[in-house]
């Protein structure tokens, strides 16, 4: 998409991110090749790394970004952390010394006080970063750290901090110009997070008080000031319940969620990078800068939030989304058809909406999101509408910990589809059995009239019976359906039966199923694919065997496949669960291992993931070896 939309494109190489994104040369070949003055380095990939920005200096190119001492200082935790005390902005209690030996950071870890959190000092976006609980933890969650840590920024040096109970991250947007000028655009808050990695912001950050926005947006001020900064920058903070906050660390770049504080303050922040790598002064200073409204942004990811959020790869299938408008961005880089790969984040896009106030611009949210469908792969799309309706997430109480705090309330016992739902996905494969048959007459027989053309169940002196079998999850639902005379059906769903009619109509590209259950009318978009049935009908309440109700946006069905086809089998826990890297082998043939101890590690959309014995045993043999590329649900470890 990003290629279809730029008015040159050249290849900078093959999909792994080391042989073309974190390619300095190749980068800046094409920046020659170009013609190009300066080179805006977007927020991932090489957007912080100081060699590319001496690369940039050394030829002549223009790098949209702070000066390389900033980059160098700040992204180094240790340093940052030294800075910061000398500049006033207050610091967290933590270890940042160079003895880096295991017995050193443990020793550290138990002087500070456990749960501790080990942070690579090179980290941003969540890696290298553990979170640990116990001693027992430490030595397993230090090695996984630093292996990831290794493998995202090329630095295992990491720190020990003391773990903050419930905070809240809260982050100011700051810039600063060549001329010595320096602002802040106020704060936002990500604390709703999984995996230490962000899923939804929001601006300005809800119940501060006018106090403390000044305090600590004058604080990042002062931390850019330190550095000499330049540039769009965030300056992250952990907040606690009274409002005291820590400097936590300074990304050095845009921020993903920049949207969300260009909606609040009416500005462009690229535009801003822009004329300030061109020598500009700000376009405004902080007595012409205020917040109005509120903003939200959802990240969309290709990841199942019931299965701890795991990312997986796969093609949209389908991919429709909200109508975008002033007070409604879209941003991202997939279109229909596109396939999401393992070799980057599993982010889809970010759905960004405004409002006048938080209430509004929620509801905002949840409708746009009612309007966000993906067929193909598993989205987080039904879990953020759970999150973004979650009483305390209204209300704003929000910390770090409020995904696990909440987890029963943000993931209910999946209920039993309404009866409806059922017979709106049998009378869908129903007329698109007939549409397909009628349409393949059309080409093959030419008699489009023809009953012997049409799969609309017609039989003399009787009726056509015969069973729809639908799948949710293990679930297994029958929906029994009668062909009558007049192009209607019967469908039975346990002890009830109802008569049902409908029409499937292309609007836009989407197939619509316009249905009568029992008399009542009911529009859903629907897609078919291999298999699988998808409604998408806003605000469907689902019953749980509780008698309790839940709403969702949209049902999957799938049709069971035949055993003889089916050749799935065997535990998970020794089967890699997606497509991936294998970076690690814990075991050896003939060892004895215990349920829960890690076997295999393996990487996938730059995440780690340690997949473990699923029972006590003995290794019978390893199929993989670091390095290997493995498929989804690829066997790894035979155990006896």
């Amino acid at each position: 998409m990003h290629v279809a939309m730029a008015d040159e494109a050249f290849n900078i190489g093959p999909a792994p991110p080391t042989l073309s994104y974190l390619s300095k040369e190749k980068i800046m070949e094409v920046a020659k090749k170009s013609g190009a003055q300066a080179i805006h380095p977007g927020y991932g990939f090489l957007s912080e790394n100081t060699e590319f920005a001496d690369l940039c200096e050394k030829e002549g190119k223009v790098f949209v970004g702070p000066p390389t001492n900033a980059i160098r200082d700040m992204g180094i935790k240790s340093t940052s952390k030294h800075i910061m005390a000398a500049a006033g902005v207050p610091i967290i209690e933590g270890y940042h010394g160079e003895d880096q030996s295991d017995e050193r950071l443990r020793q550290e870890a138990e002087k500070i006080g456990y749960p501790v959190m080990l942070k690579a000092v090179r980290g941003g976006g969540g890696k290298g970063m553990r979170t640990v609980a116990t001693p027992e933890e430490f030595s397993e969650a230090l090695e996984s750290a630093r292996r990831e840590a290794m493998k995202s920024f090329d630095d295992d040096v990491m720190l020990v901090e003391k773990f903050v109970d419930t905070p809240r991250h809260v982050e100011v947007q700051v810039f600063g110009d060549k001329h010595g000028n320096y602002v802040y655009l106020f704060e936002r808050d990500c604390s709703v997070q999984r995996r230490h990695q962000k899923i939804i912001e929001e601006a300005p950050a809800p119940g501060l008080s006018e106090e403390v926005r000044k305090e600590i947006g004058e604080a990042a001020v002062r931390a850019a000031r330190a550095v000499s900064y330049v540039g769009a920058g965030t300056v992250e903070f952990i907040m606690d319940k009274d409002q005291k906050f820590y400097f936590m660390e300074m990304n050095t770049r845009l921020q993903v969620e920049h949207p969300v504080t260009e909606m609040i303050t009416g500005t462009d922040l690229v535009e801003w990078q822009l004329r300030v790598a061109g020598g500009e002064v700000l376009p405004l200073n902080q007595d012409q800068l205020s917040p109005r409204g509120h903003s939200f942004e959802a990240r969309i990811y290709a990841e199942d939030p019931d299965n701890n959020f795991l990312p997986g790869a796969g093609p949209l299938i389908h991919l429709s989304t909200p109508e975008p408008s002033e007070d409604v961005r879209i941003e991202t880089g997939v279109r229909q058809g596109d396939e999401v790969t393992i070799f980057y984040d599993p982010m889809i896009a970010k759905l960004v909406v405004w409002s006048s106030d938080r209430s509004s611009a929620l509801n905002k949210l949840r409708q746009s999101l009612s309007h966000y469908h993906v067929v193909g792969l598993k989205t987080n799309i039904r879990f953020l509408d759970s999150l973004a309706a979650h009483p305390e997430f209204q209300e704003g109480n929000v910390h770090t910990e409020f995904i696990p705090l909440h987890e029963k309330s943000l993931f209910p016992e999946k209920g039993y589809p309404l009866d409806s739902s059922l017979c709106q996905a049998a009378l869908a494969l129903l007329l698109s059995e007939d549409q397909a048959c009628q349409q393949l007459s059309q080409v093959e027989e030419g008699d489009p009239f023809s009953p012997f053309n049409s799969a609309d169940g017609l039989r003399i002196n009787t009726l056509l019976k015969r069973d729809i079998v639908l799948l949710q999850g293990d679930e297994k639902i029958t929906v029994s359906v009668t062909y009558n005379a007049d192009k209607t059906f019967l469908l039975q769903v346990g002890e009830r039966t109802y008569t049902a009619s409908g029409t499937l109509h292309n609007l836009a590209g989407s197939t619509v199923l316009v249905s009568s259950i029992d008399g009542q009318l009911t529009q859903a978009k629907v897609v078919l694919h291999e298999g699988n049935v998808v409604l998408f009908l806003p605000d469907q309440v689902i019953k749980t065997t509780e008698g309790l109700i839940w709403k969702c946006r949209s049902t999957d069905f799938a049709l069971p496949v035949p055993e003889y086809i089916d050749s799935s089998s065997g535990g998970a826990s020794d089967r890699a669960p997606m497509q991936g890297k294998i970076t690690h082998v814990y075991v050896k043939p003939g060892e004895d291992v215990t349920k829960g101890q890690p076997l295999v590690a393996m990487e996938s959309m730059k995440m780690e993931y340690v997949i473990r014995a699923p029972k006590d045993g003995k290794v019978e043999d390893i199929l993989v070896a670091s390095g290997d590329s493995v498929a989804q649900n690829a066997k790894l470890v035979v155990m006896e």
